[in-house]
């Protein structure tokens, strides 16, 4: 069925194809130039020190979990065993690095309206046990960041942001994502910039960037400064550098096409975010009153990744039926993230973690909720199809 209302649609034009174009005409296709001035752009728009281009969202999660293993600050490191605060609903590589590196993870409720944790609920979770909180801004939505560090207080836990699905989105004018120790982002196809696939991590912190630099690329030293916070002083003798090991790394480099389009399509941000807002304005106006469906309700600034709809109790029909009408019509939905995690017990297996308190929410949405998409062209008359086949 051809569709009249799509999750994402391509965000490229001809400069991001003469961008394709300029790395084939230099036959250097590994890391490189590009993938480097996209960094420093990337870092200078978000407001942060550091920001270090990997292969995808997933692995920039993964990097910033790993990298806390390896700082030499006490007061940061985590160890195996440590705990970890997570909400209950976000992508599954939120959790899995998690999981791999051997922490304690507790899963706390959602806010059914915000969609991301609840405050409430974290309040009471945080113990002297926790030594980190790895904060999600769901669909867009960033946390409310004064009231975490109010919650967080005098003590030593580490406020970590998955920002994957959230890049443009601010709260009191600052960048989601620049909140915490350190913060992800991905470039994926349906997400708000486009660089086939990639991801990000920014941070502040100099020493964790150097880790970065060596556990991104199978945890030598080629990539360091000479003077840095991992090896300390480099030989000036390239040989001796080439095969230096340092720490345990991976290989997660981006390709330098996807930095050569990351410049093209970081210009192109804030038009993108302008028309996800403004179509989301649209959205708003026709459903924050409608009699059988909850939206997400906006914490500060959301860069509106998609339309969350959470079918009500009171409502006629259930969500089964609902994404059955909206198929029929070629209207793409998906479930909210991956709804409640907790529901994936084969994976759940091998993690050690445990549950703080209820996940009614998170379950809610597990069984009512569902998404529409949002793009970076207006889709206003899209929006009004969708409430002609909700209503008919």
């Amino acid at each position: 069925m051809m569709s009249n209302y799509s999750l994402a649609t391509s965000t490229w034009g001809e400069e991001e194809l003469s961008a394709i174009q300029a790395v084939i005409d230099s036959d250097m296709f590994t890391m490189g130039k590009y993938v480097a001035e996209y960094e420093e752009q990337f870092a200078n728009f978000f407001g942060s020190n550091y920001a270090l281009m990997v292969s995808s969202g997933s692995a920039a999660n993964l990097l910033m979990i790993a990298a806390m293993f390896f700082t030499k600050d006490e007061t940061r490191k985590l160890k195996r065993g440590d705990e970890i605060i997570v909400p209950a609903v976000s992508w599954s590589t939120t959790y899995f690095p998690l999981q791999q590196y051997g922490l304690k993870v507790k899963f706390v409720d959602i806010d059914r309206e915000t969609l991301n944790i609840d405050l409430e609920k974290l309040a009471s979770a945080i113990t002297d046990k926790t030594k980190a909180i790895l904060c999600v801004n769901l669909l867009g939505n960033p946390n409310d960041f004064d009231k975490i560090r109010n919650l967080i207080g005098g003590r030593n836990i580490t406020l970590l942001e998955d920002n994957c699905e959230s890049m443009g989105a601010t709260y009191k004018g600052k960048y989601a994502g620049s909140f915490g120790l350190m913060g992800t982002f991905s470039s994926f196809f349906s997400h708000h910039i486009a660089t086939m696939e990639g991801g990000c991590v920014i941070t502040d912190d100099e020493e964790l960037y150097h880790i970065l630099l060596a556990i991104r690329a199978h945890g030598w030293t080629r990539n360091l400064p000479k003077e840095n916070l991992v090896s300390g002083i480099k030989s000036d003798d390239p040989f001796e550098e080439s095969f230096k090991f340092v720490l345990p790394g991976y290989n997660v480099r981006p390709i330098e096409m996807s930095g050569a389009i990351g410049i093209e399509q970081l210009k192109k941000l804030p038009g993108f975010i302008k028309e996800r807002q403004d179509n989301a304005k649209k959205f708003v106006a026709l459903f924050e009153k409608h009699e059988f469906i909850q939206i997400q309700k906006e914490t500060a600034e959301s860069s509106w990744f998609g339309f969350s709809l959470v079918v009500n109790e009171s409502a006629p029909f259930s969500r089964k039926q609902l994404v059955e009408k909206l198929q029929k019509s070629g209207i793409e939905c998906r479930p909210i993230v991956t709804g409640n995690f907790l529901k994936n017990k084969d994976v759940l297996k091998f993690f050690d973690y445990e549950v703080y308190g209820s996940l009614e929410n998170a379950d809610y949405i597990d069984t009512h909720g569902l998404f529409v998409g949002n793009q970076q062209i207006s889709i206003k008359d899209s929006i009004e199809l969708l409430l002609t086949v909700i209503d008919g």
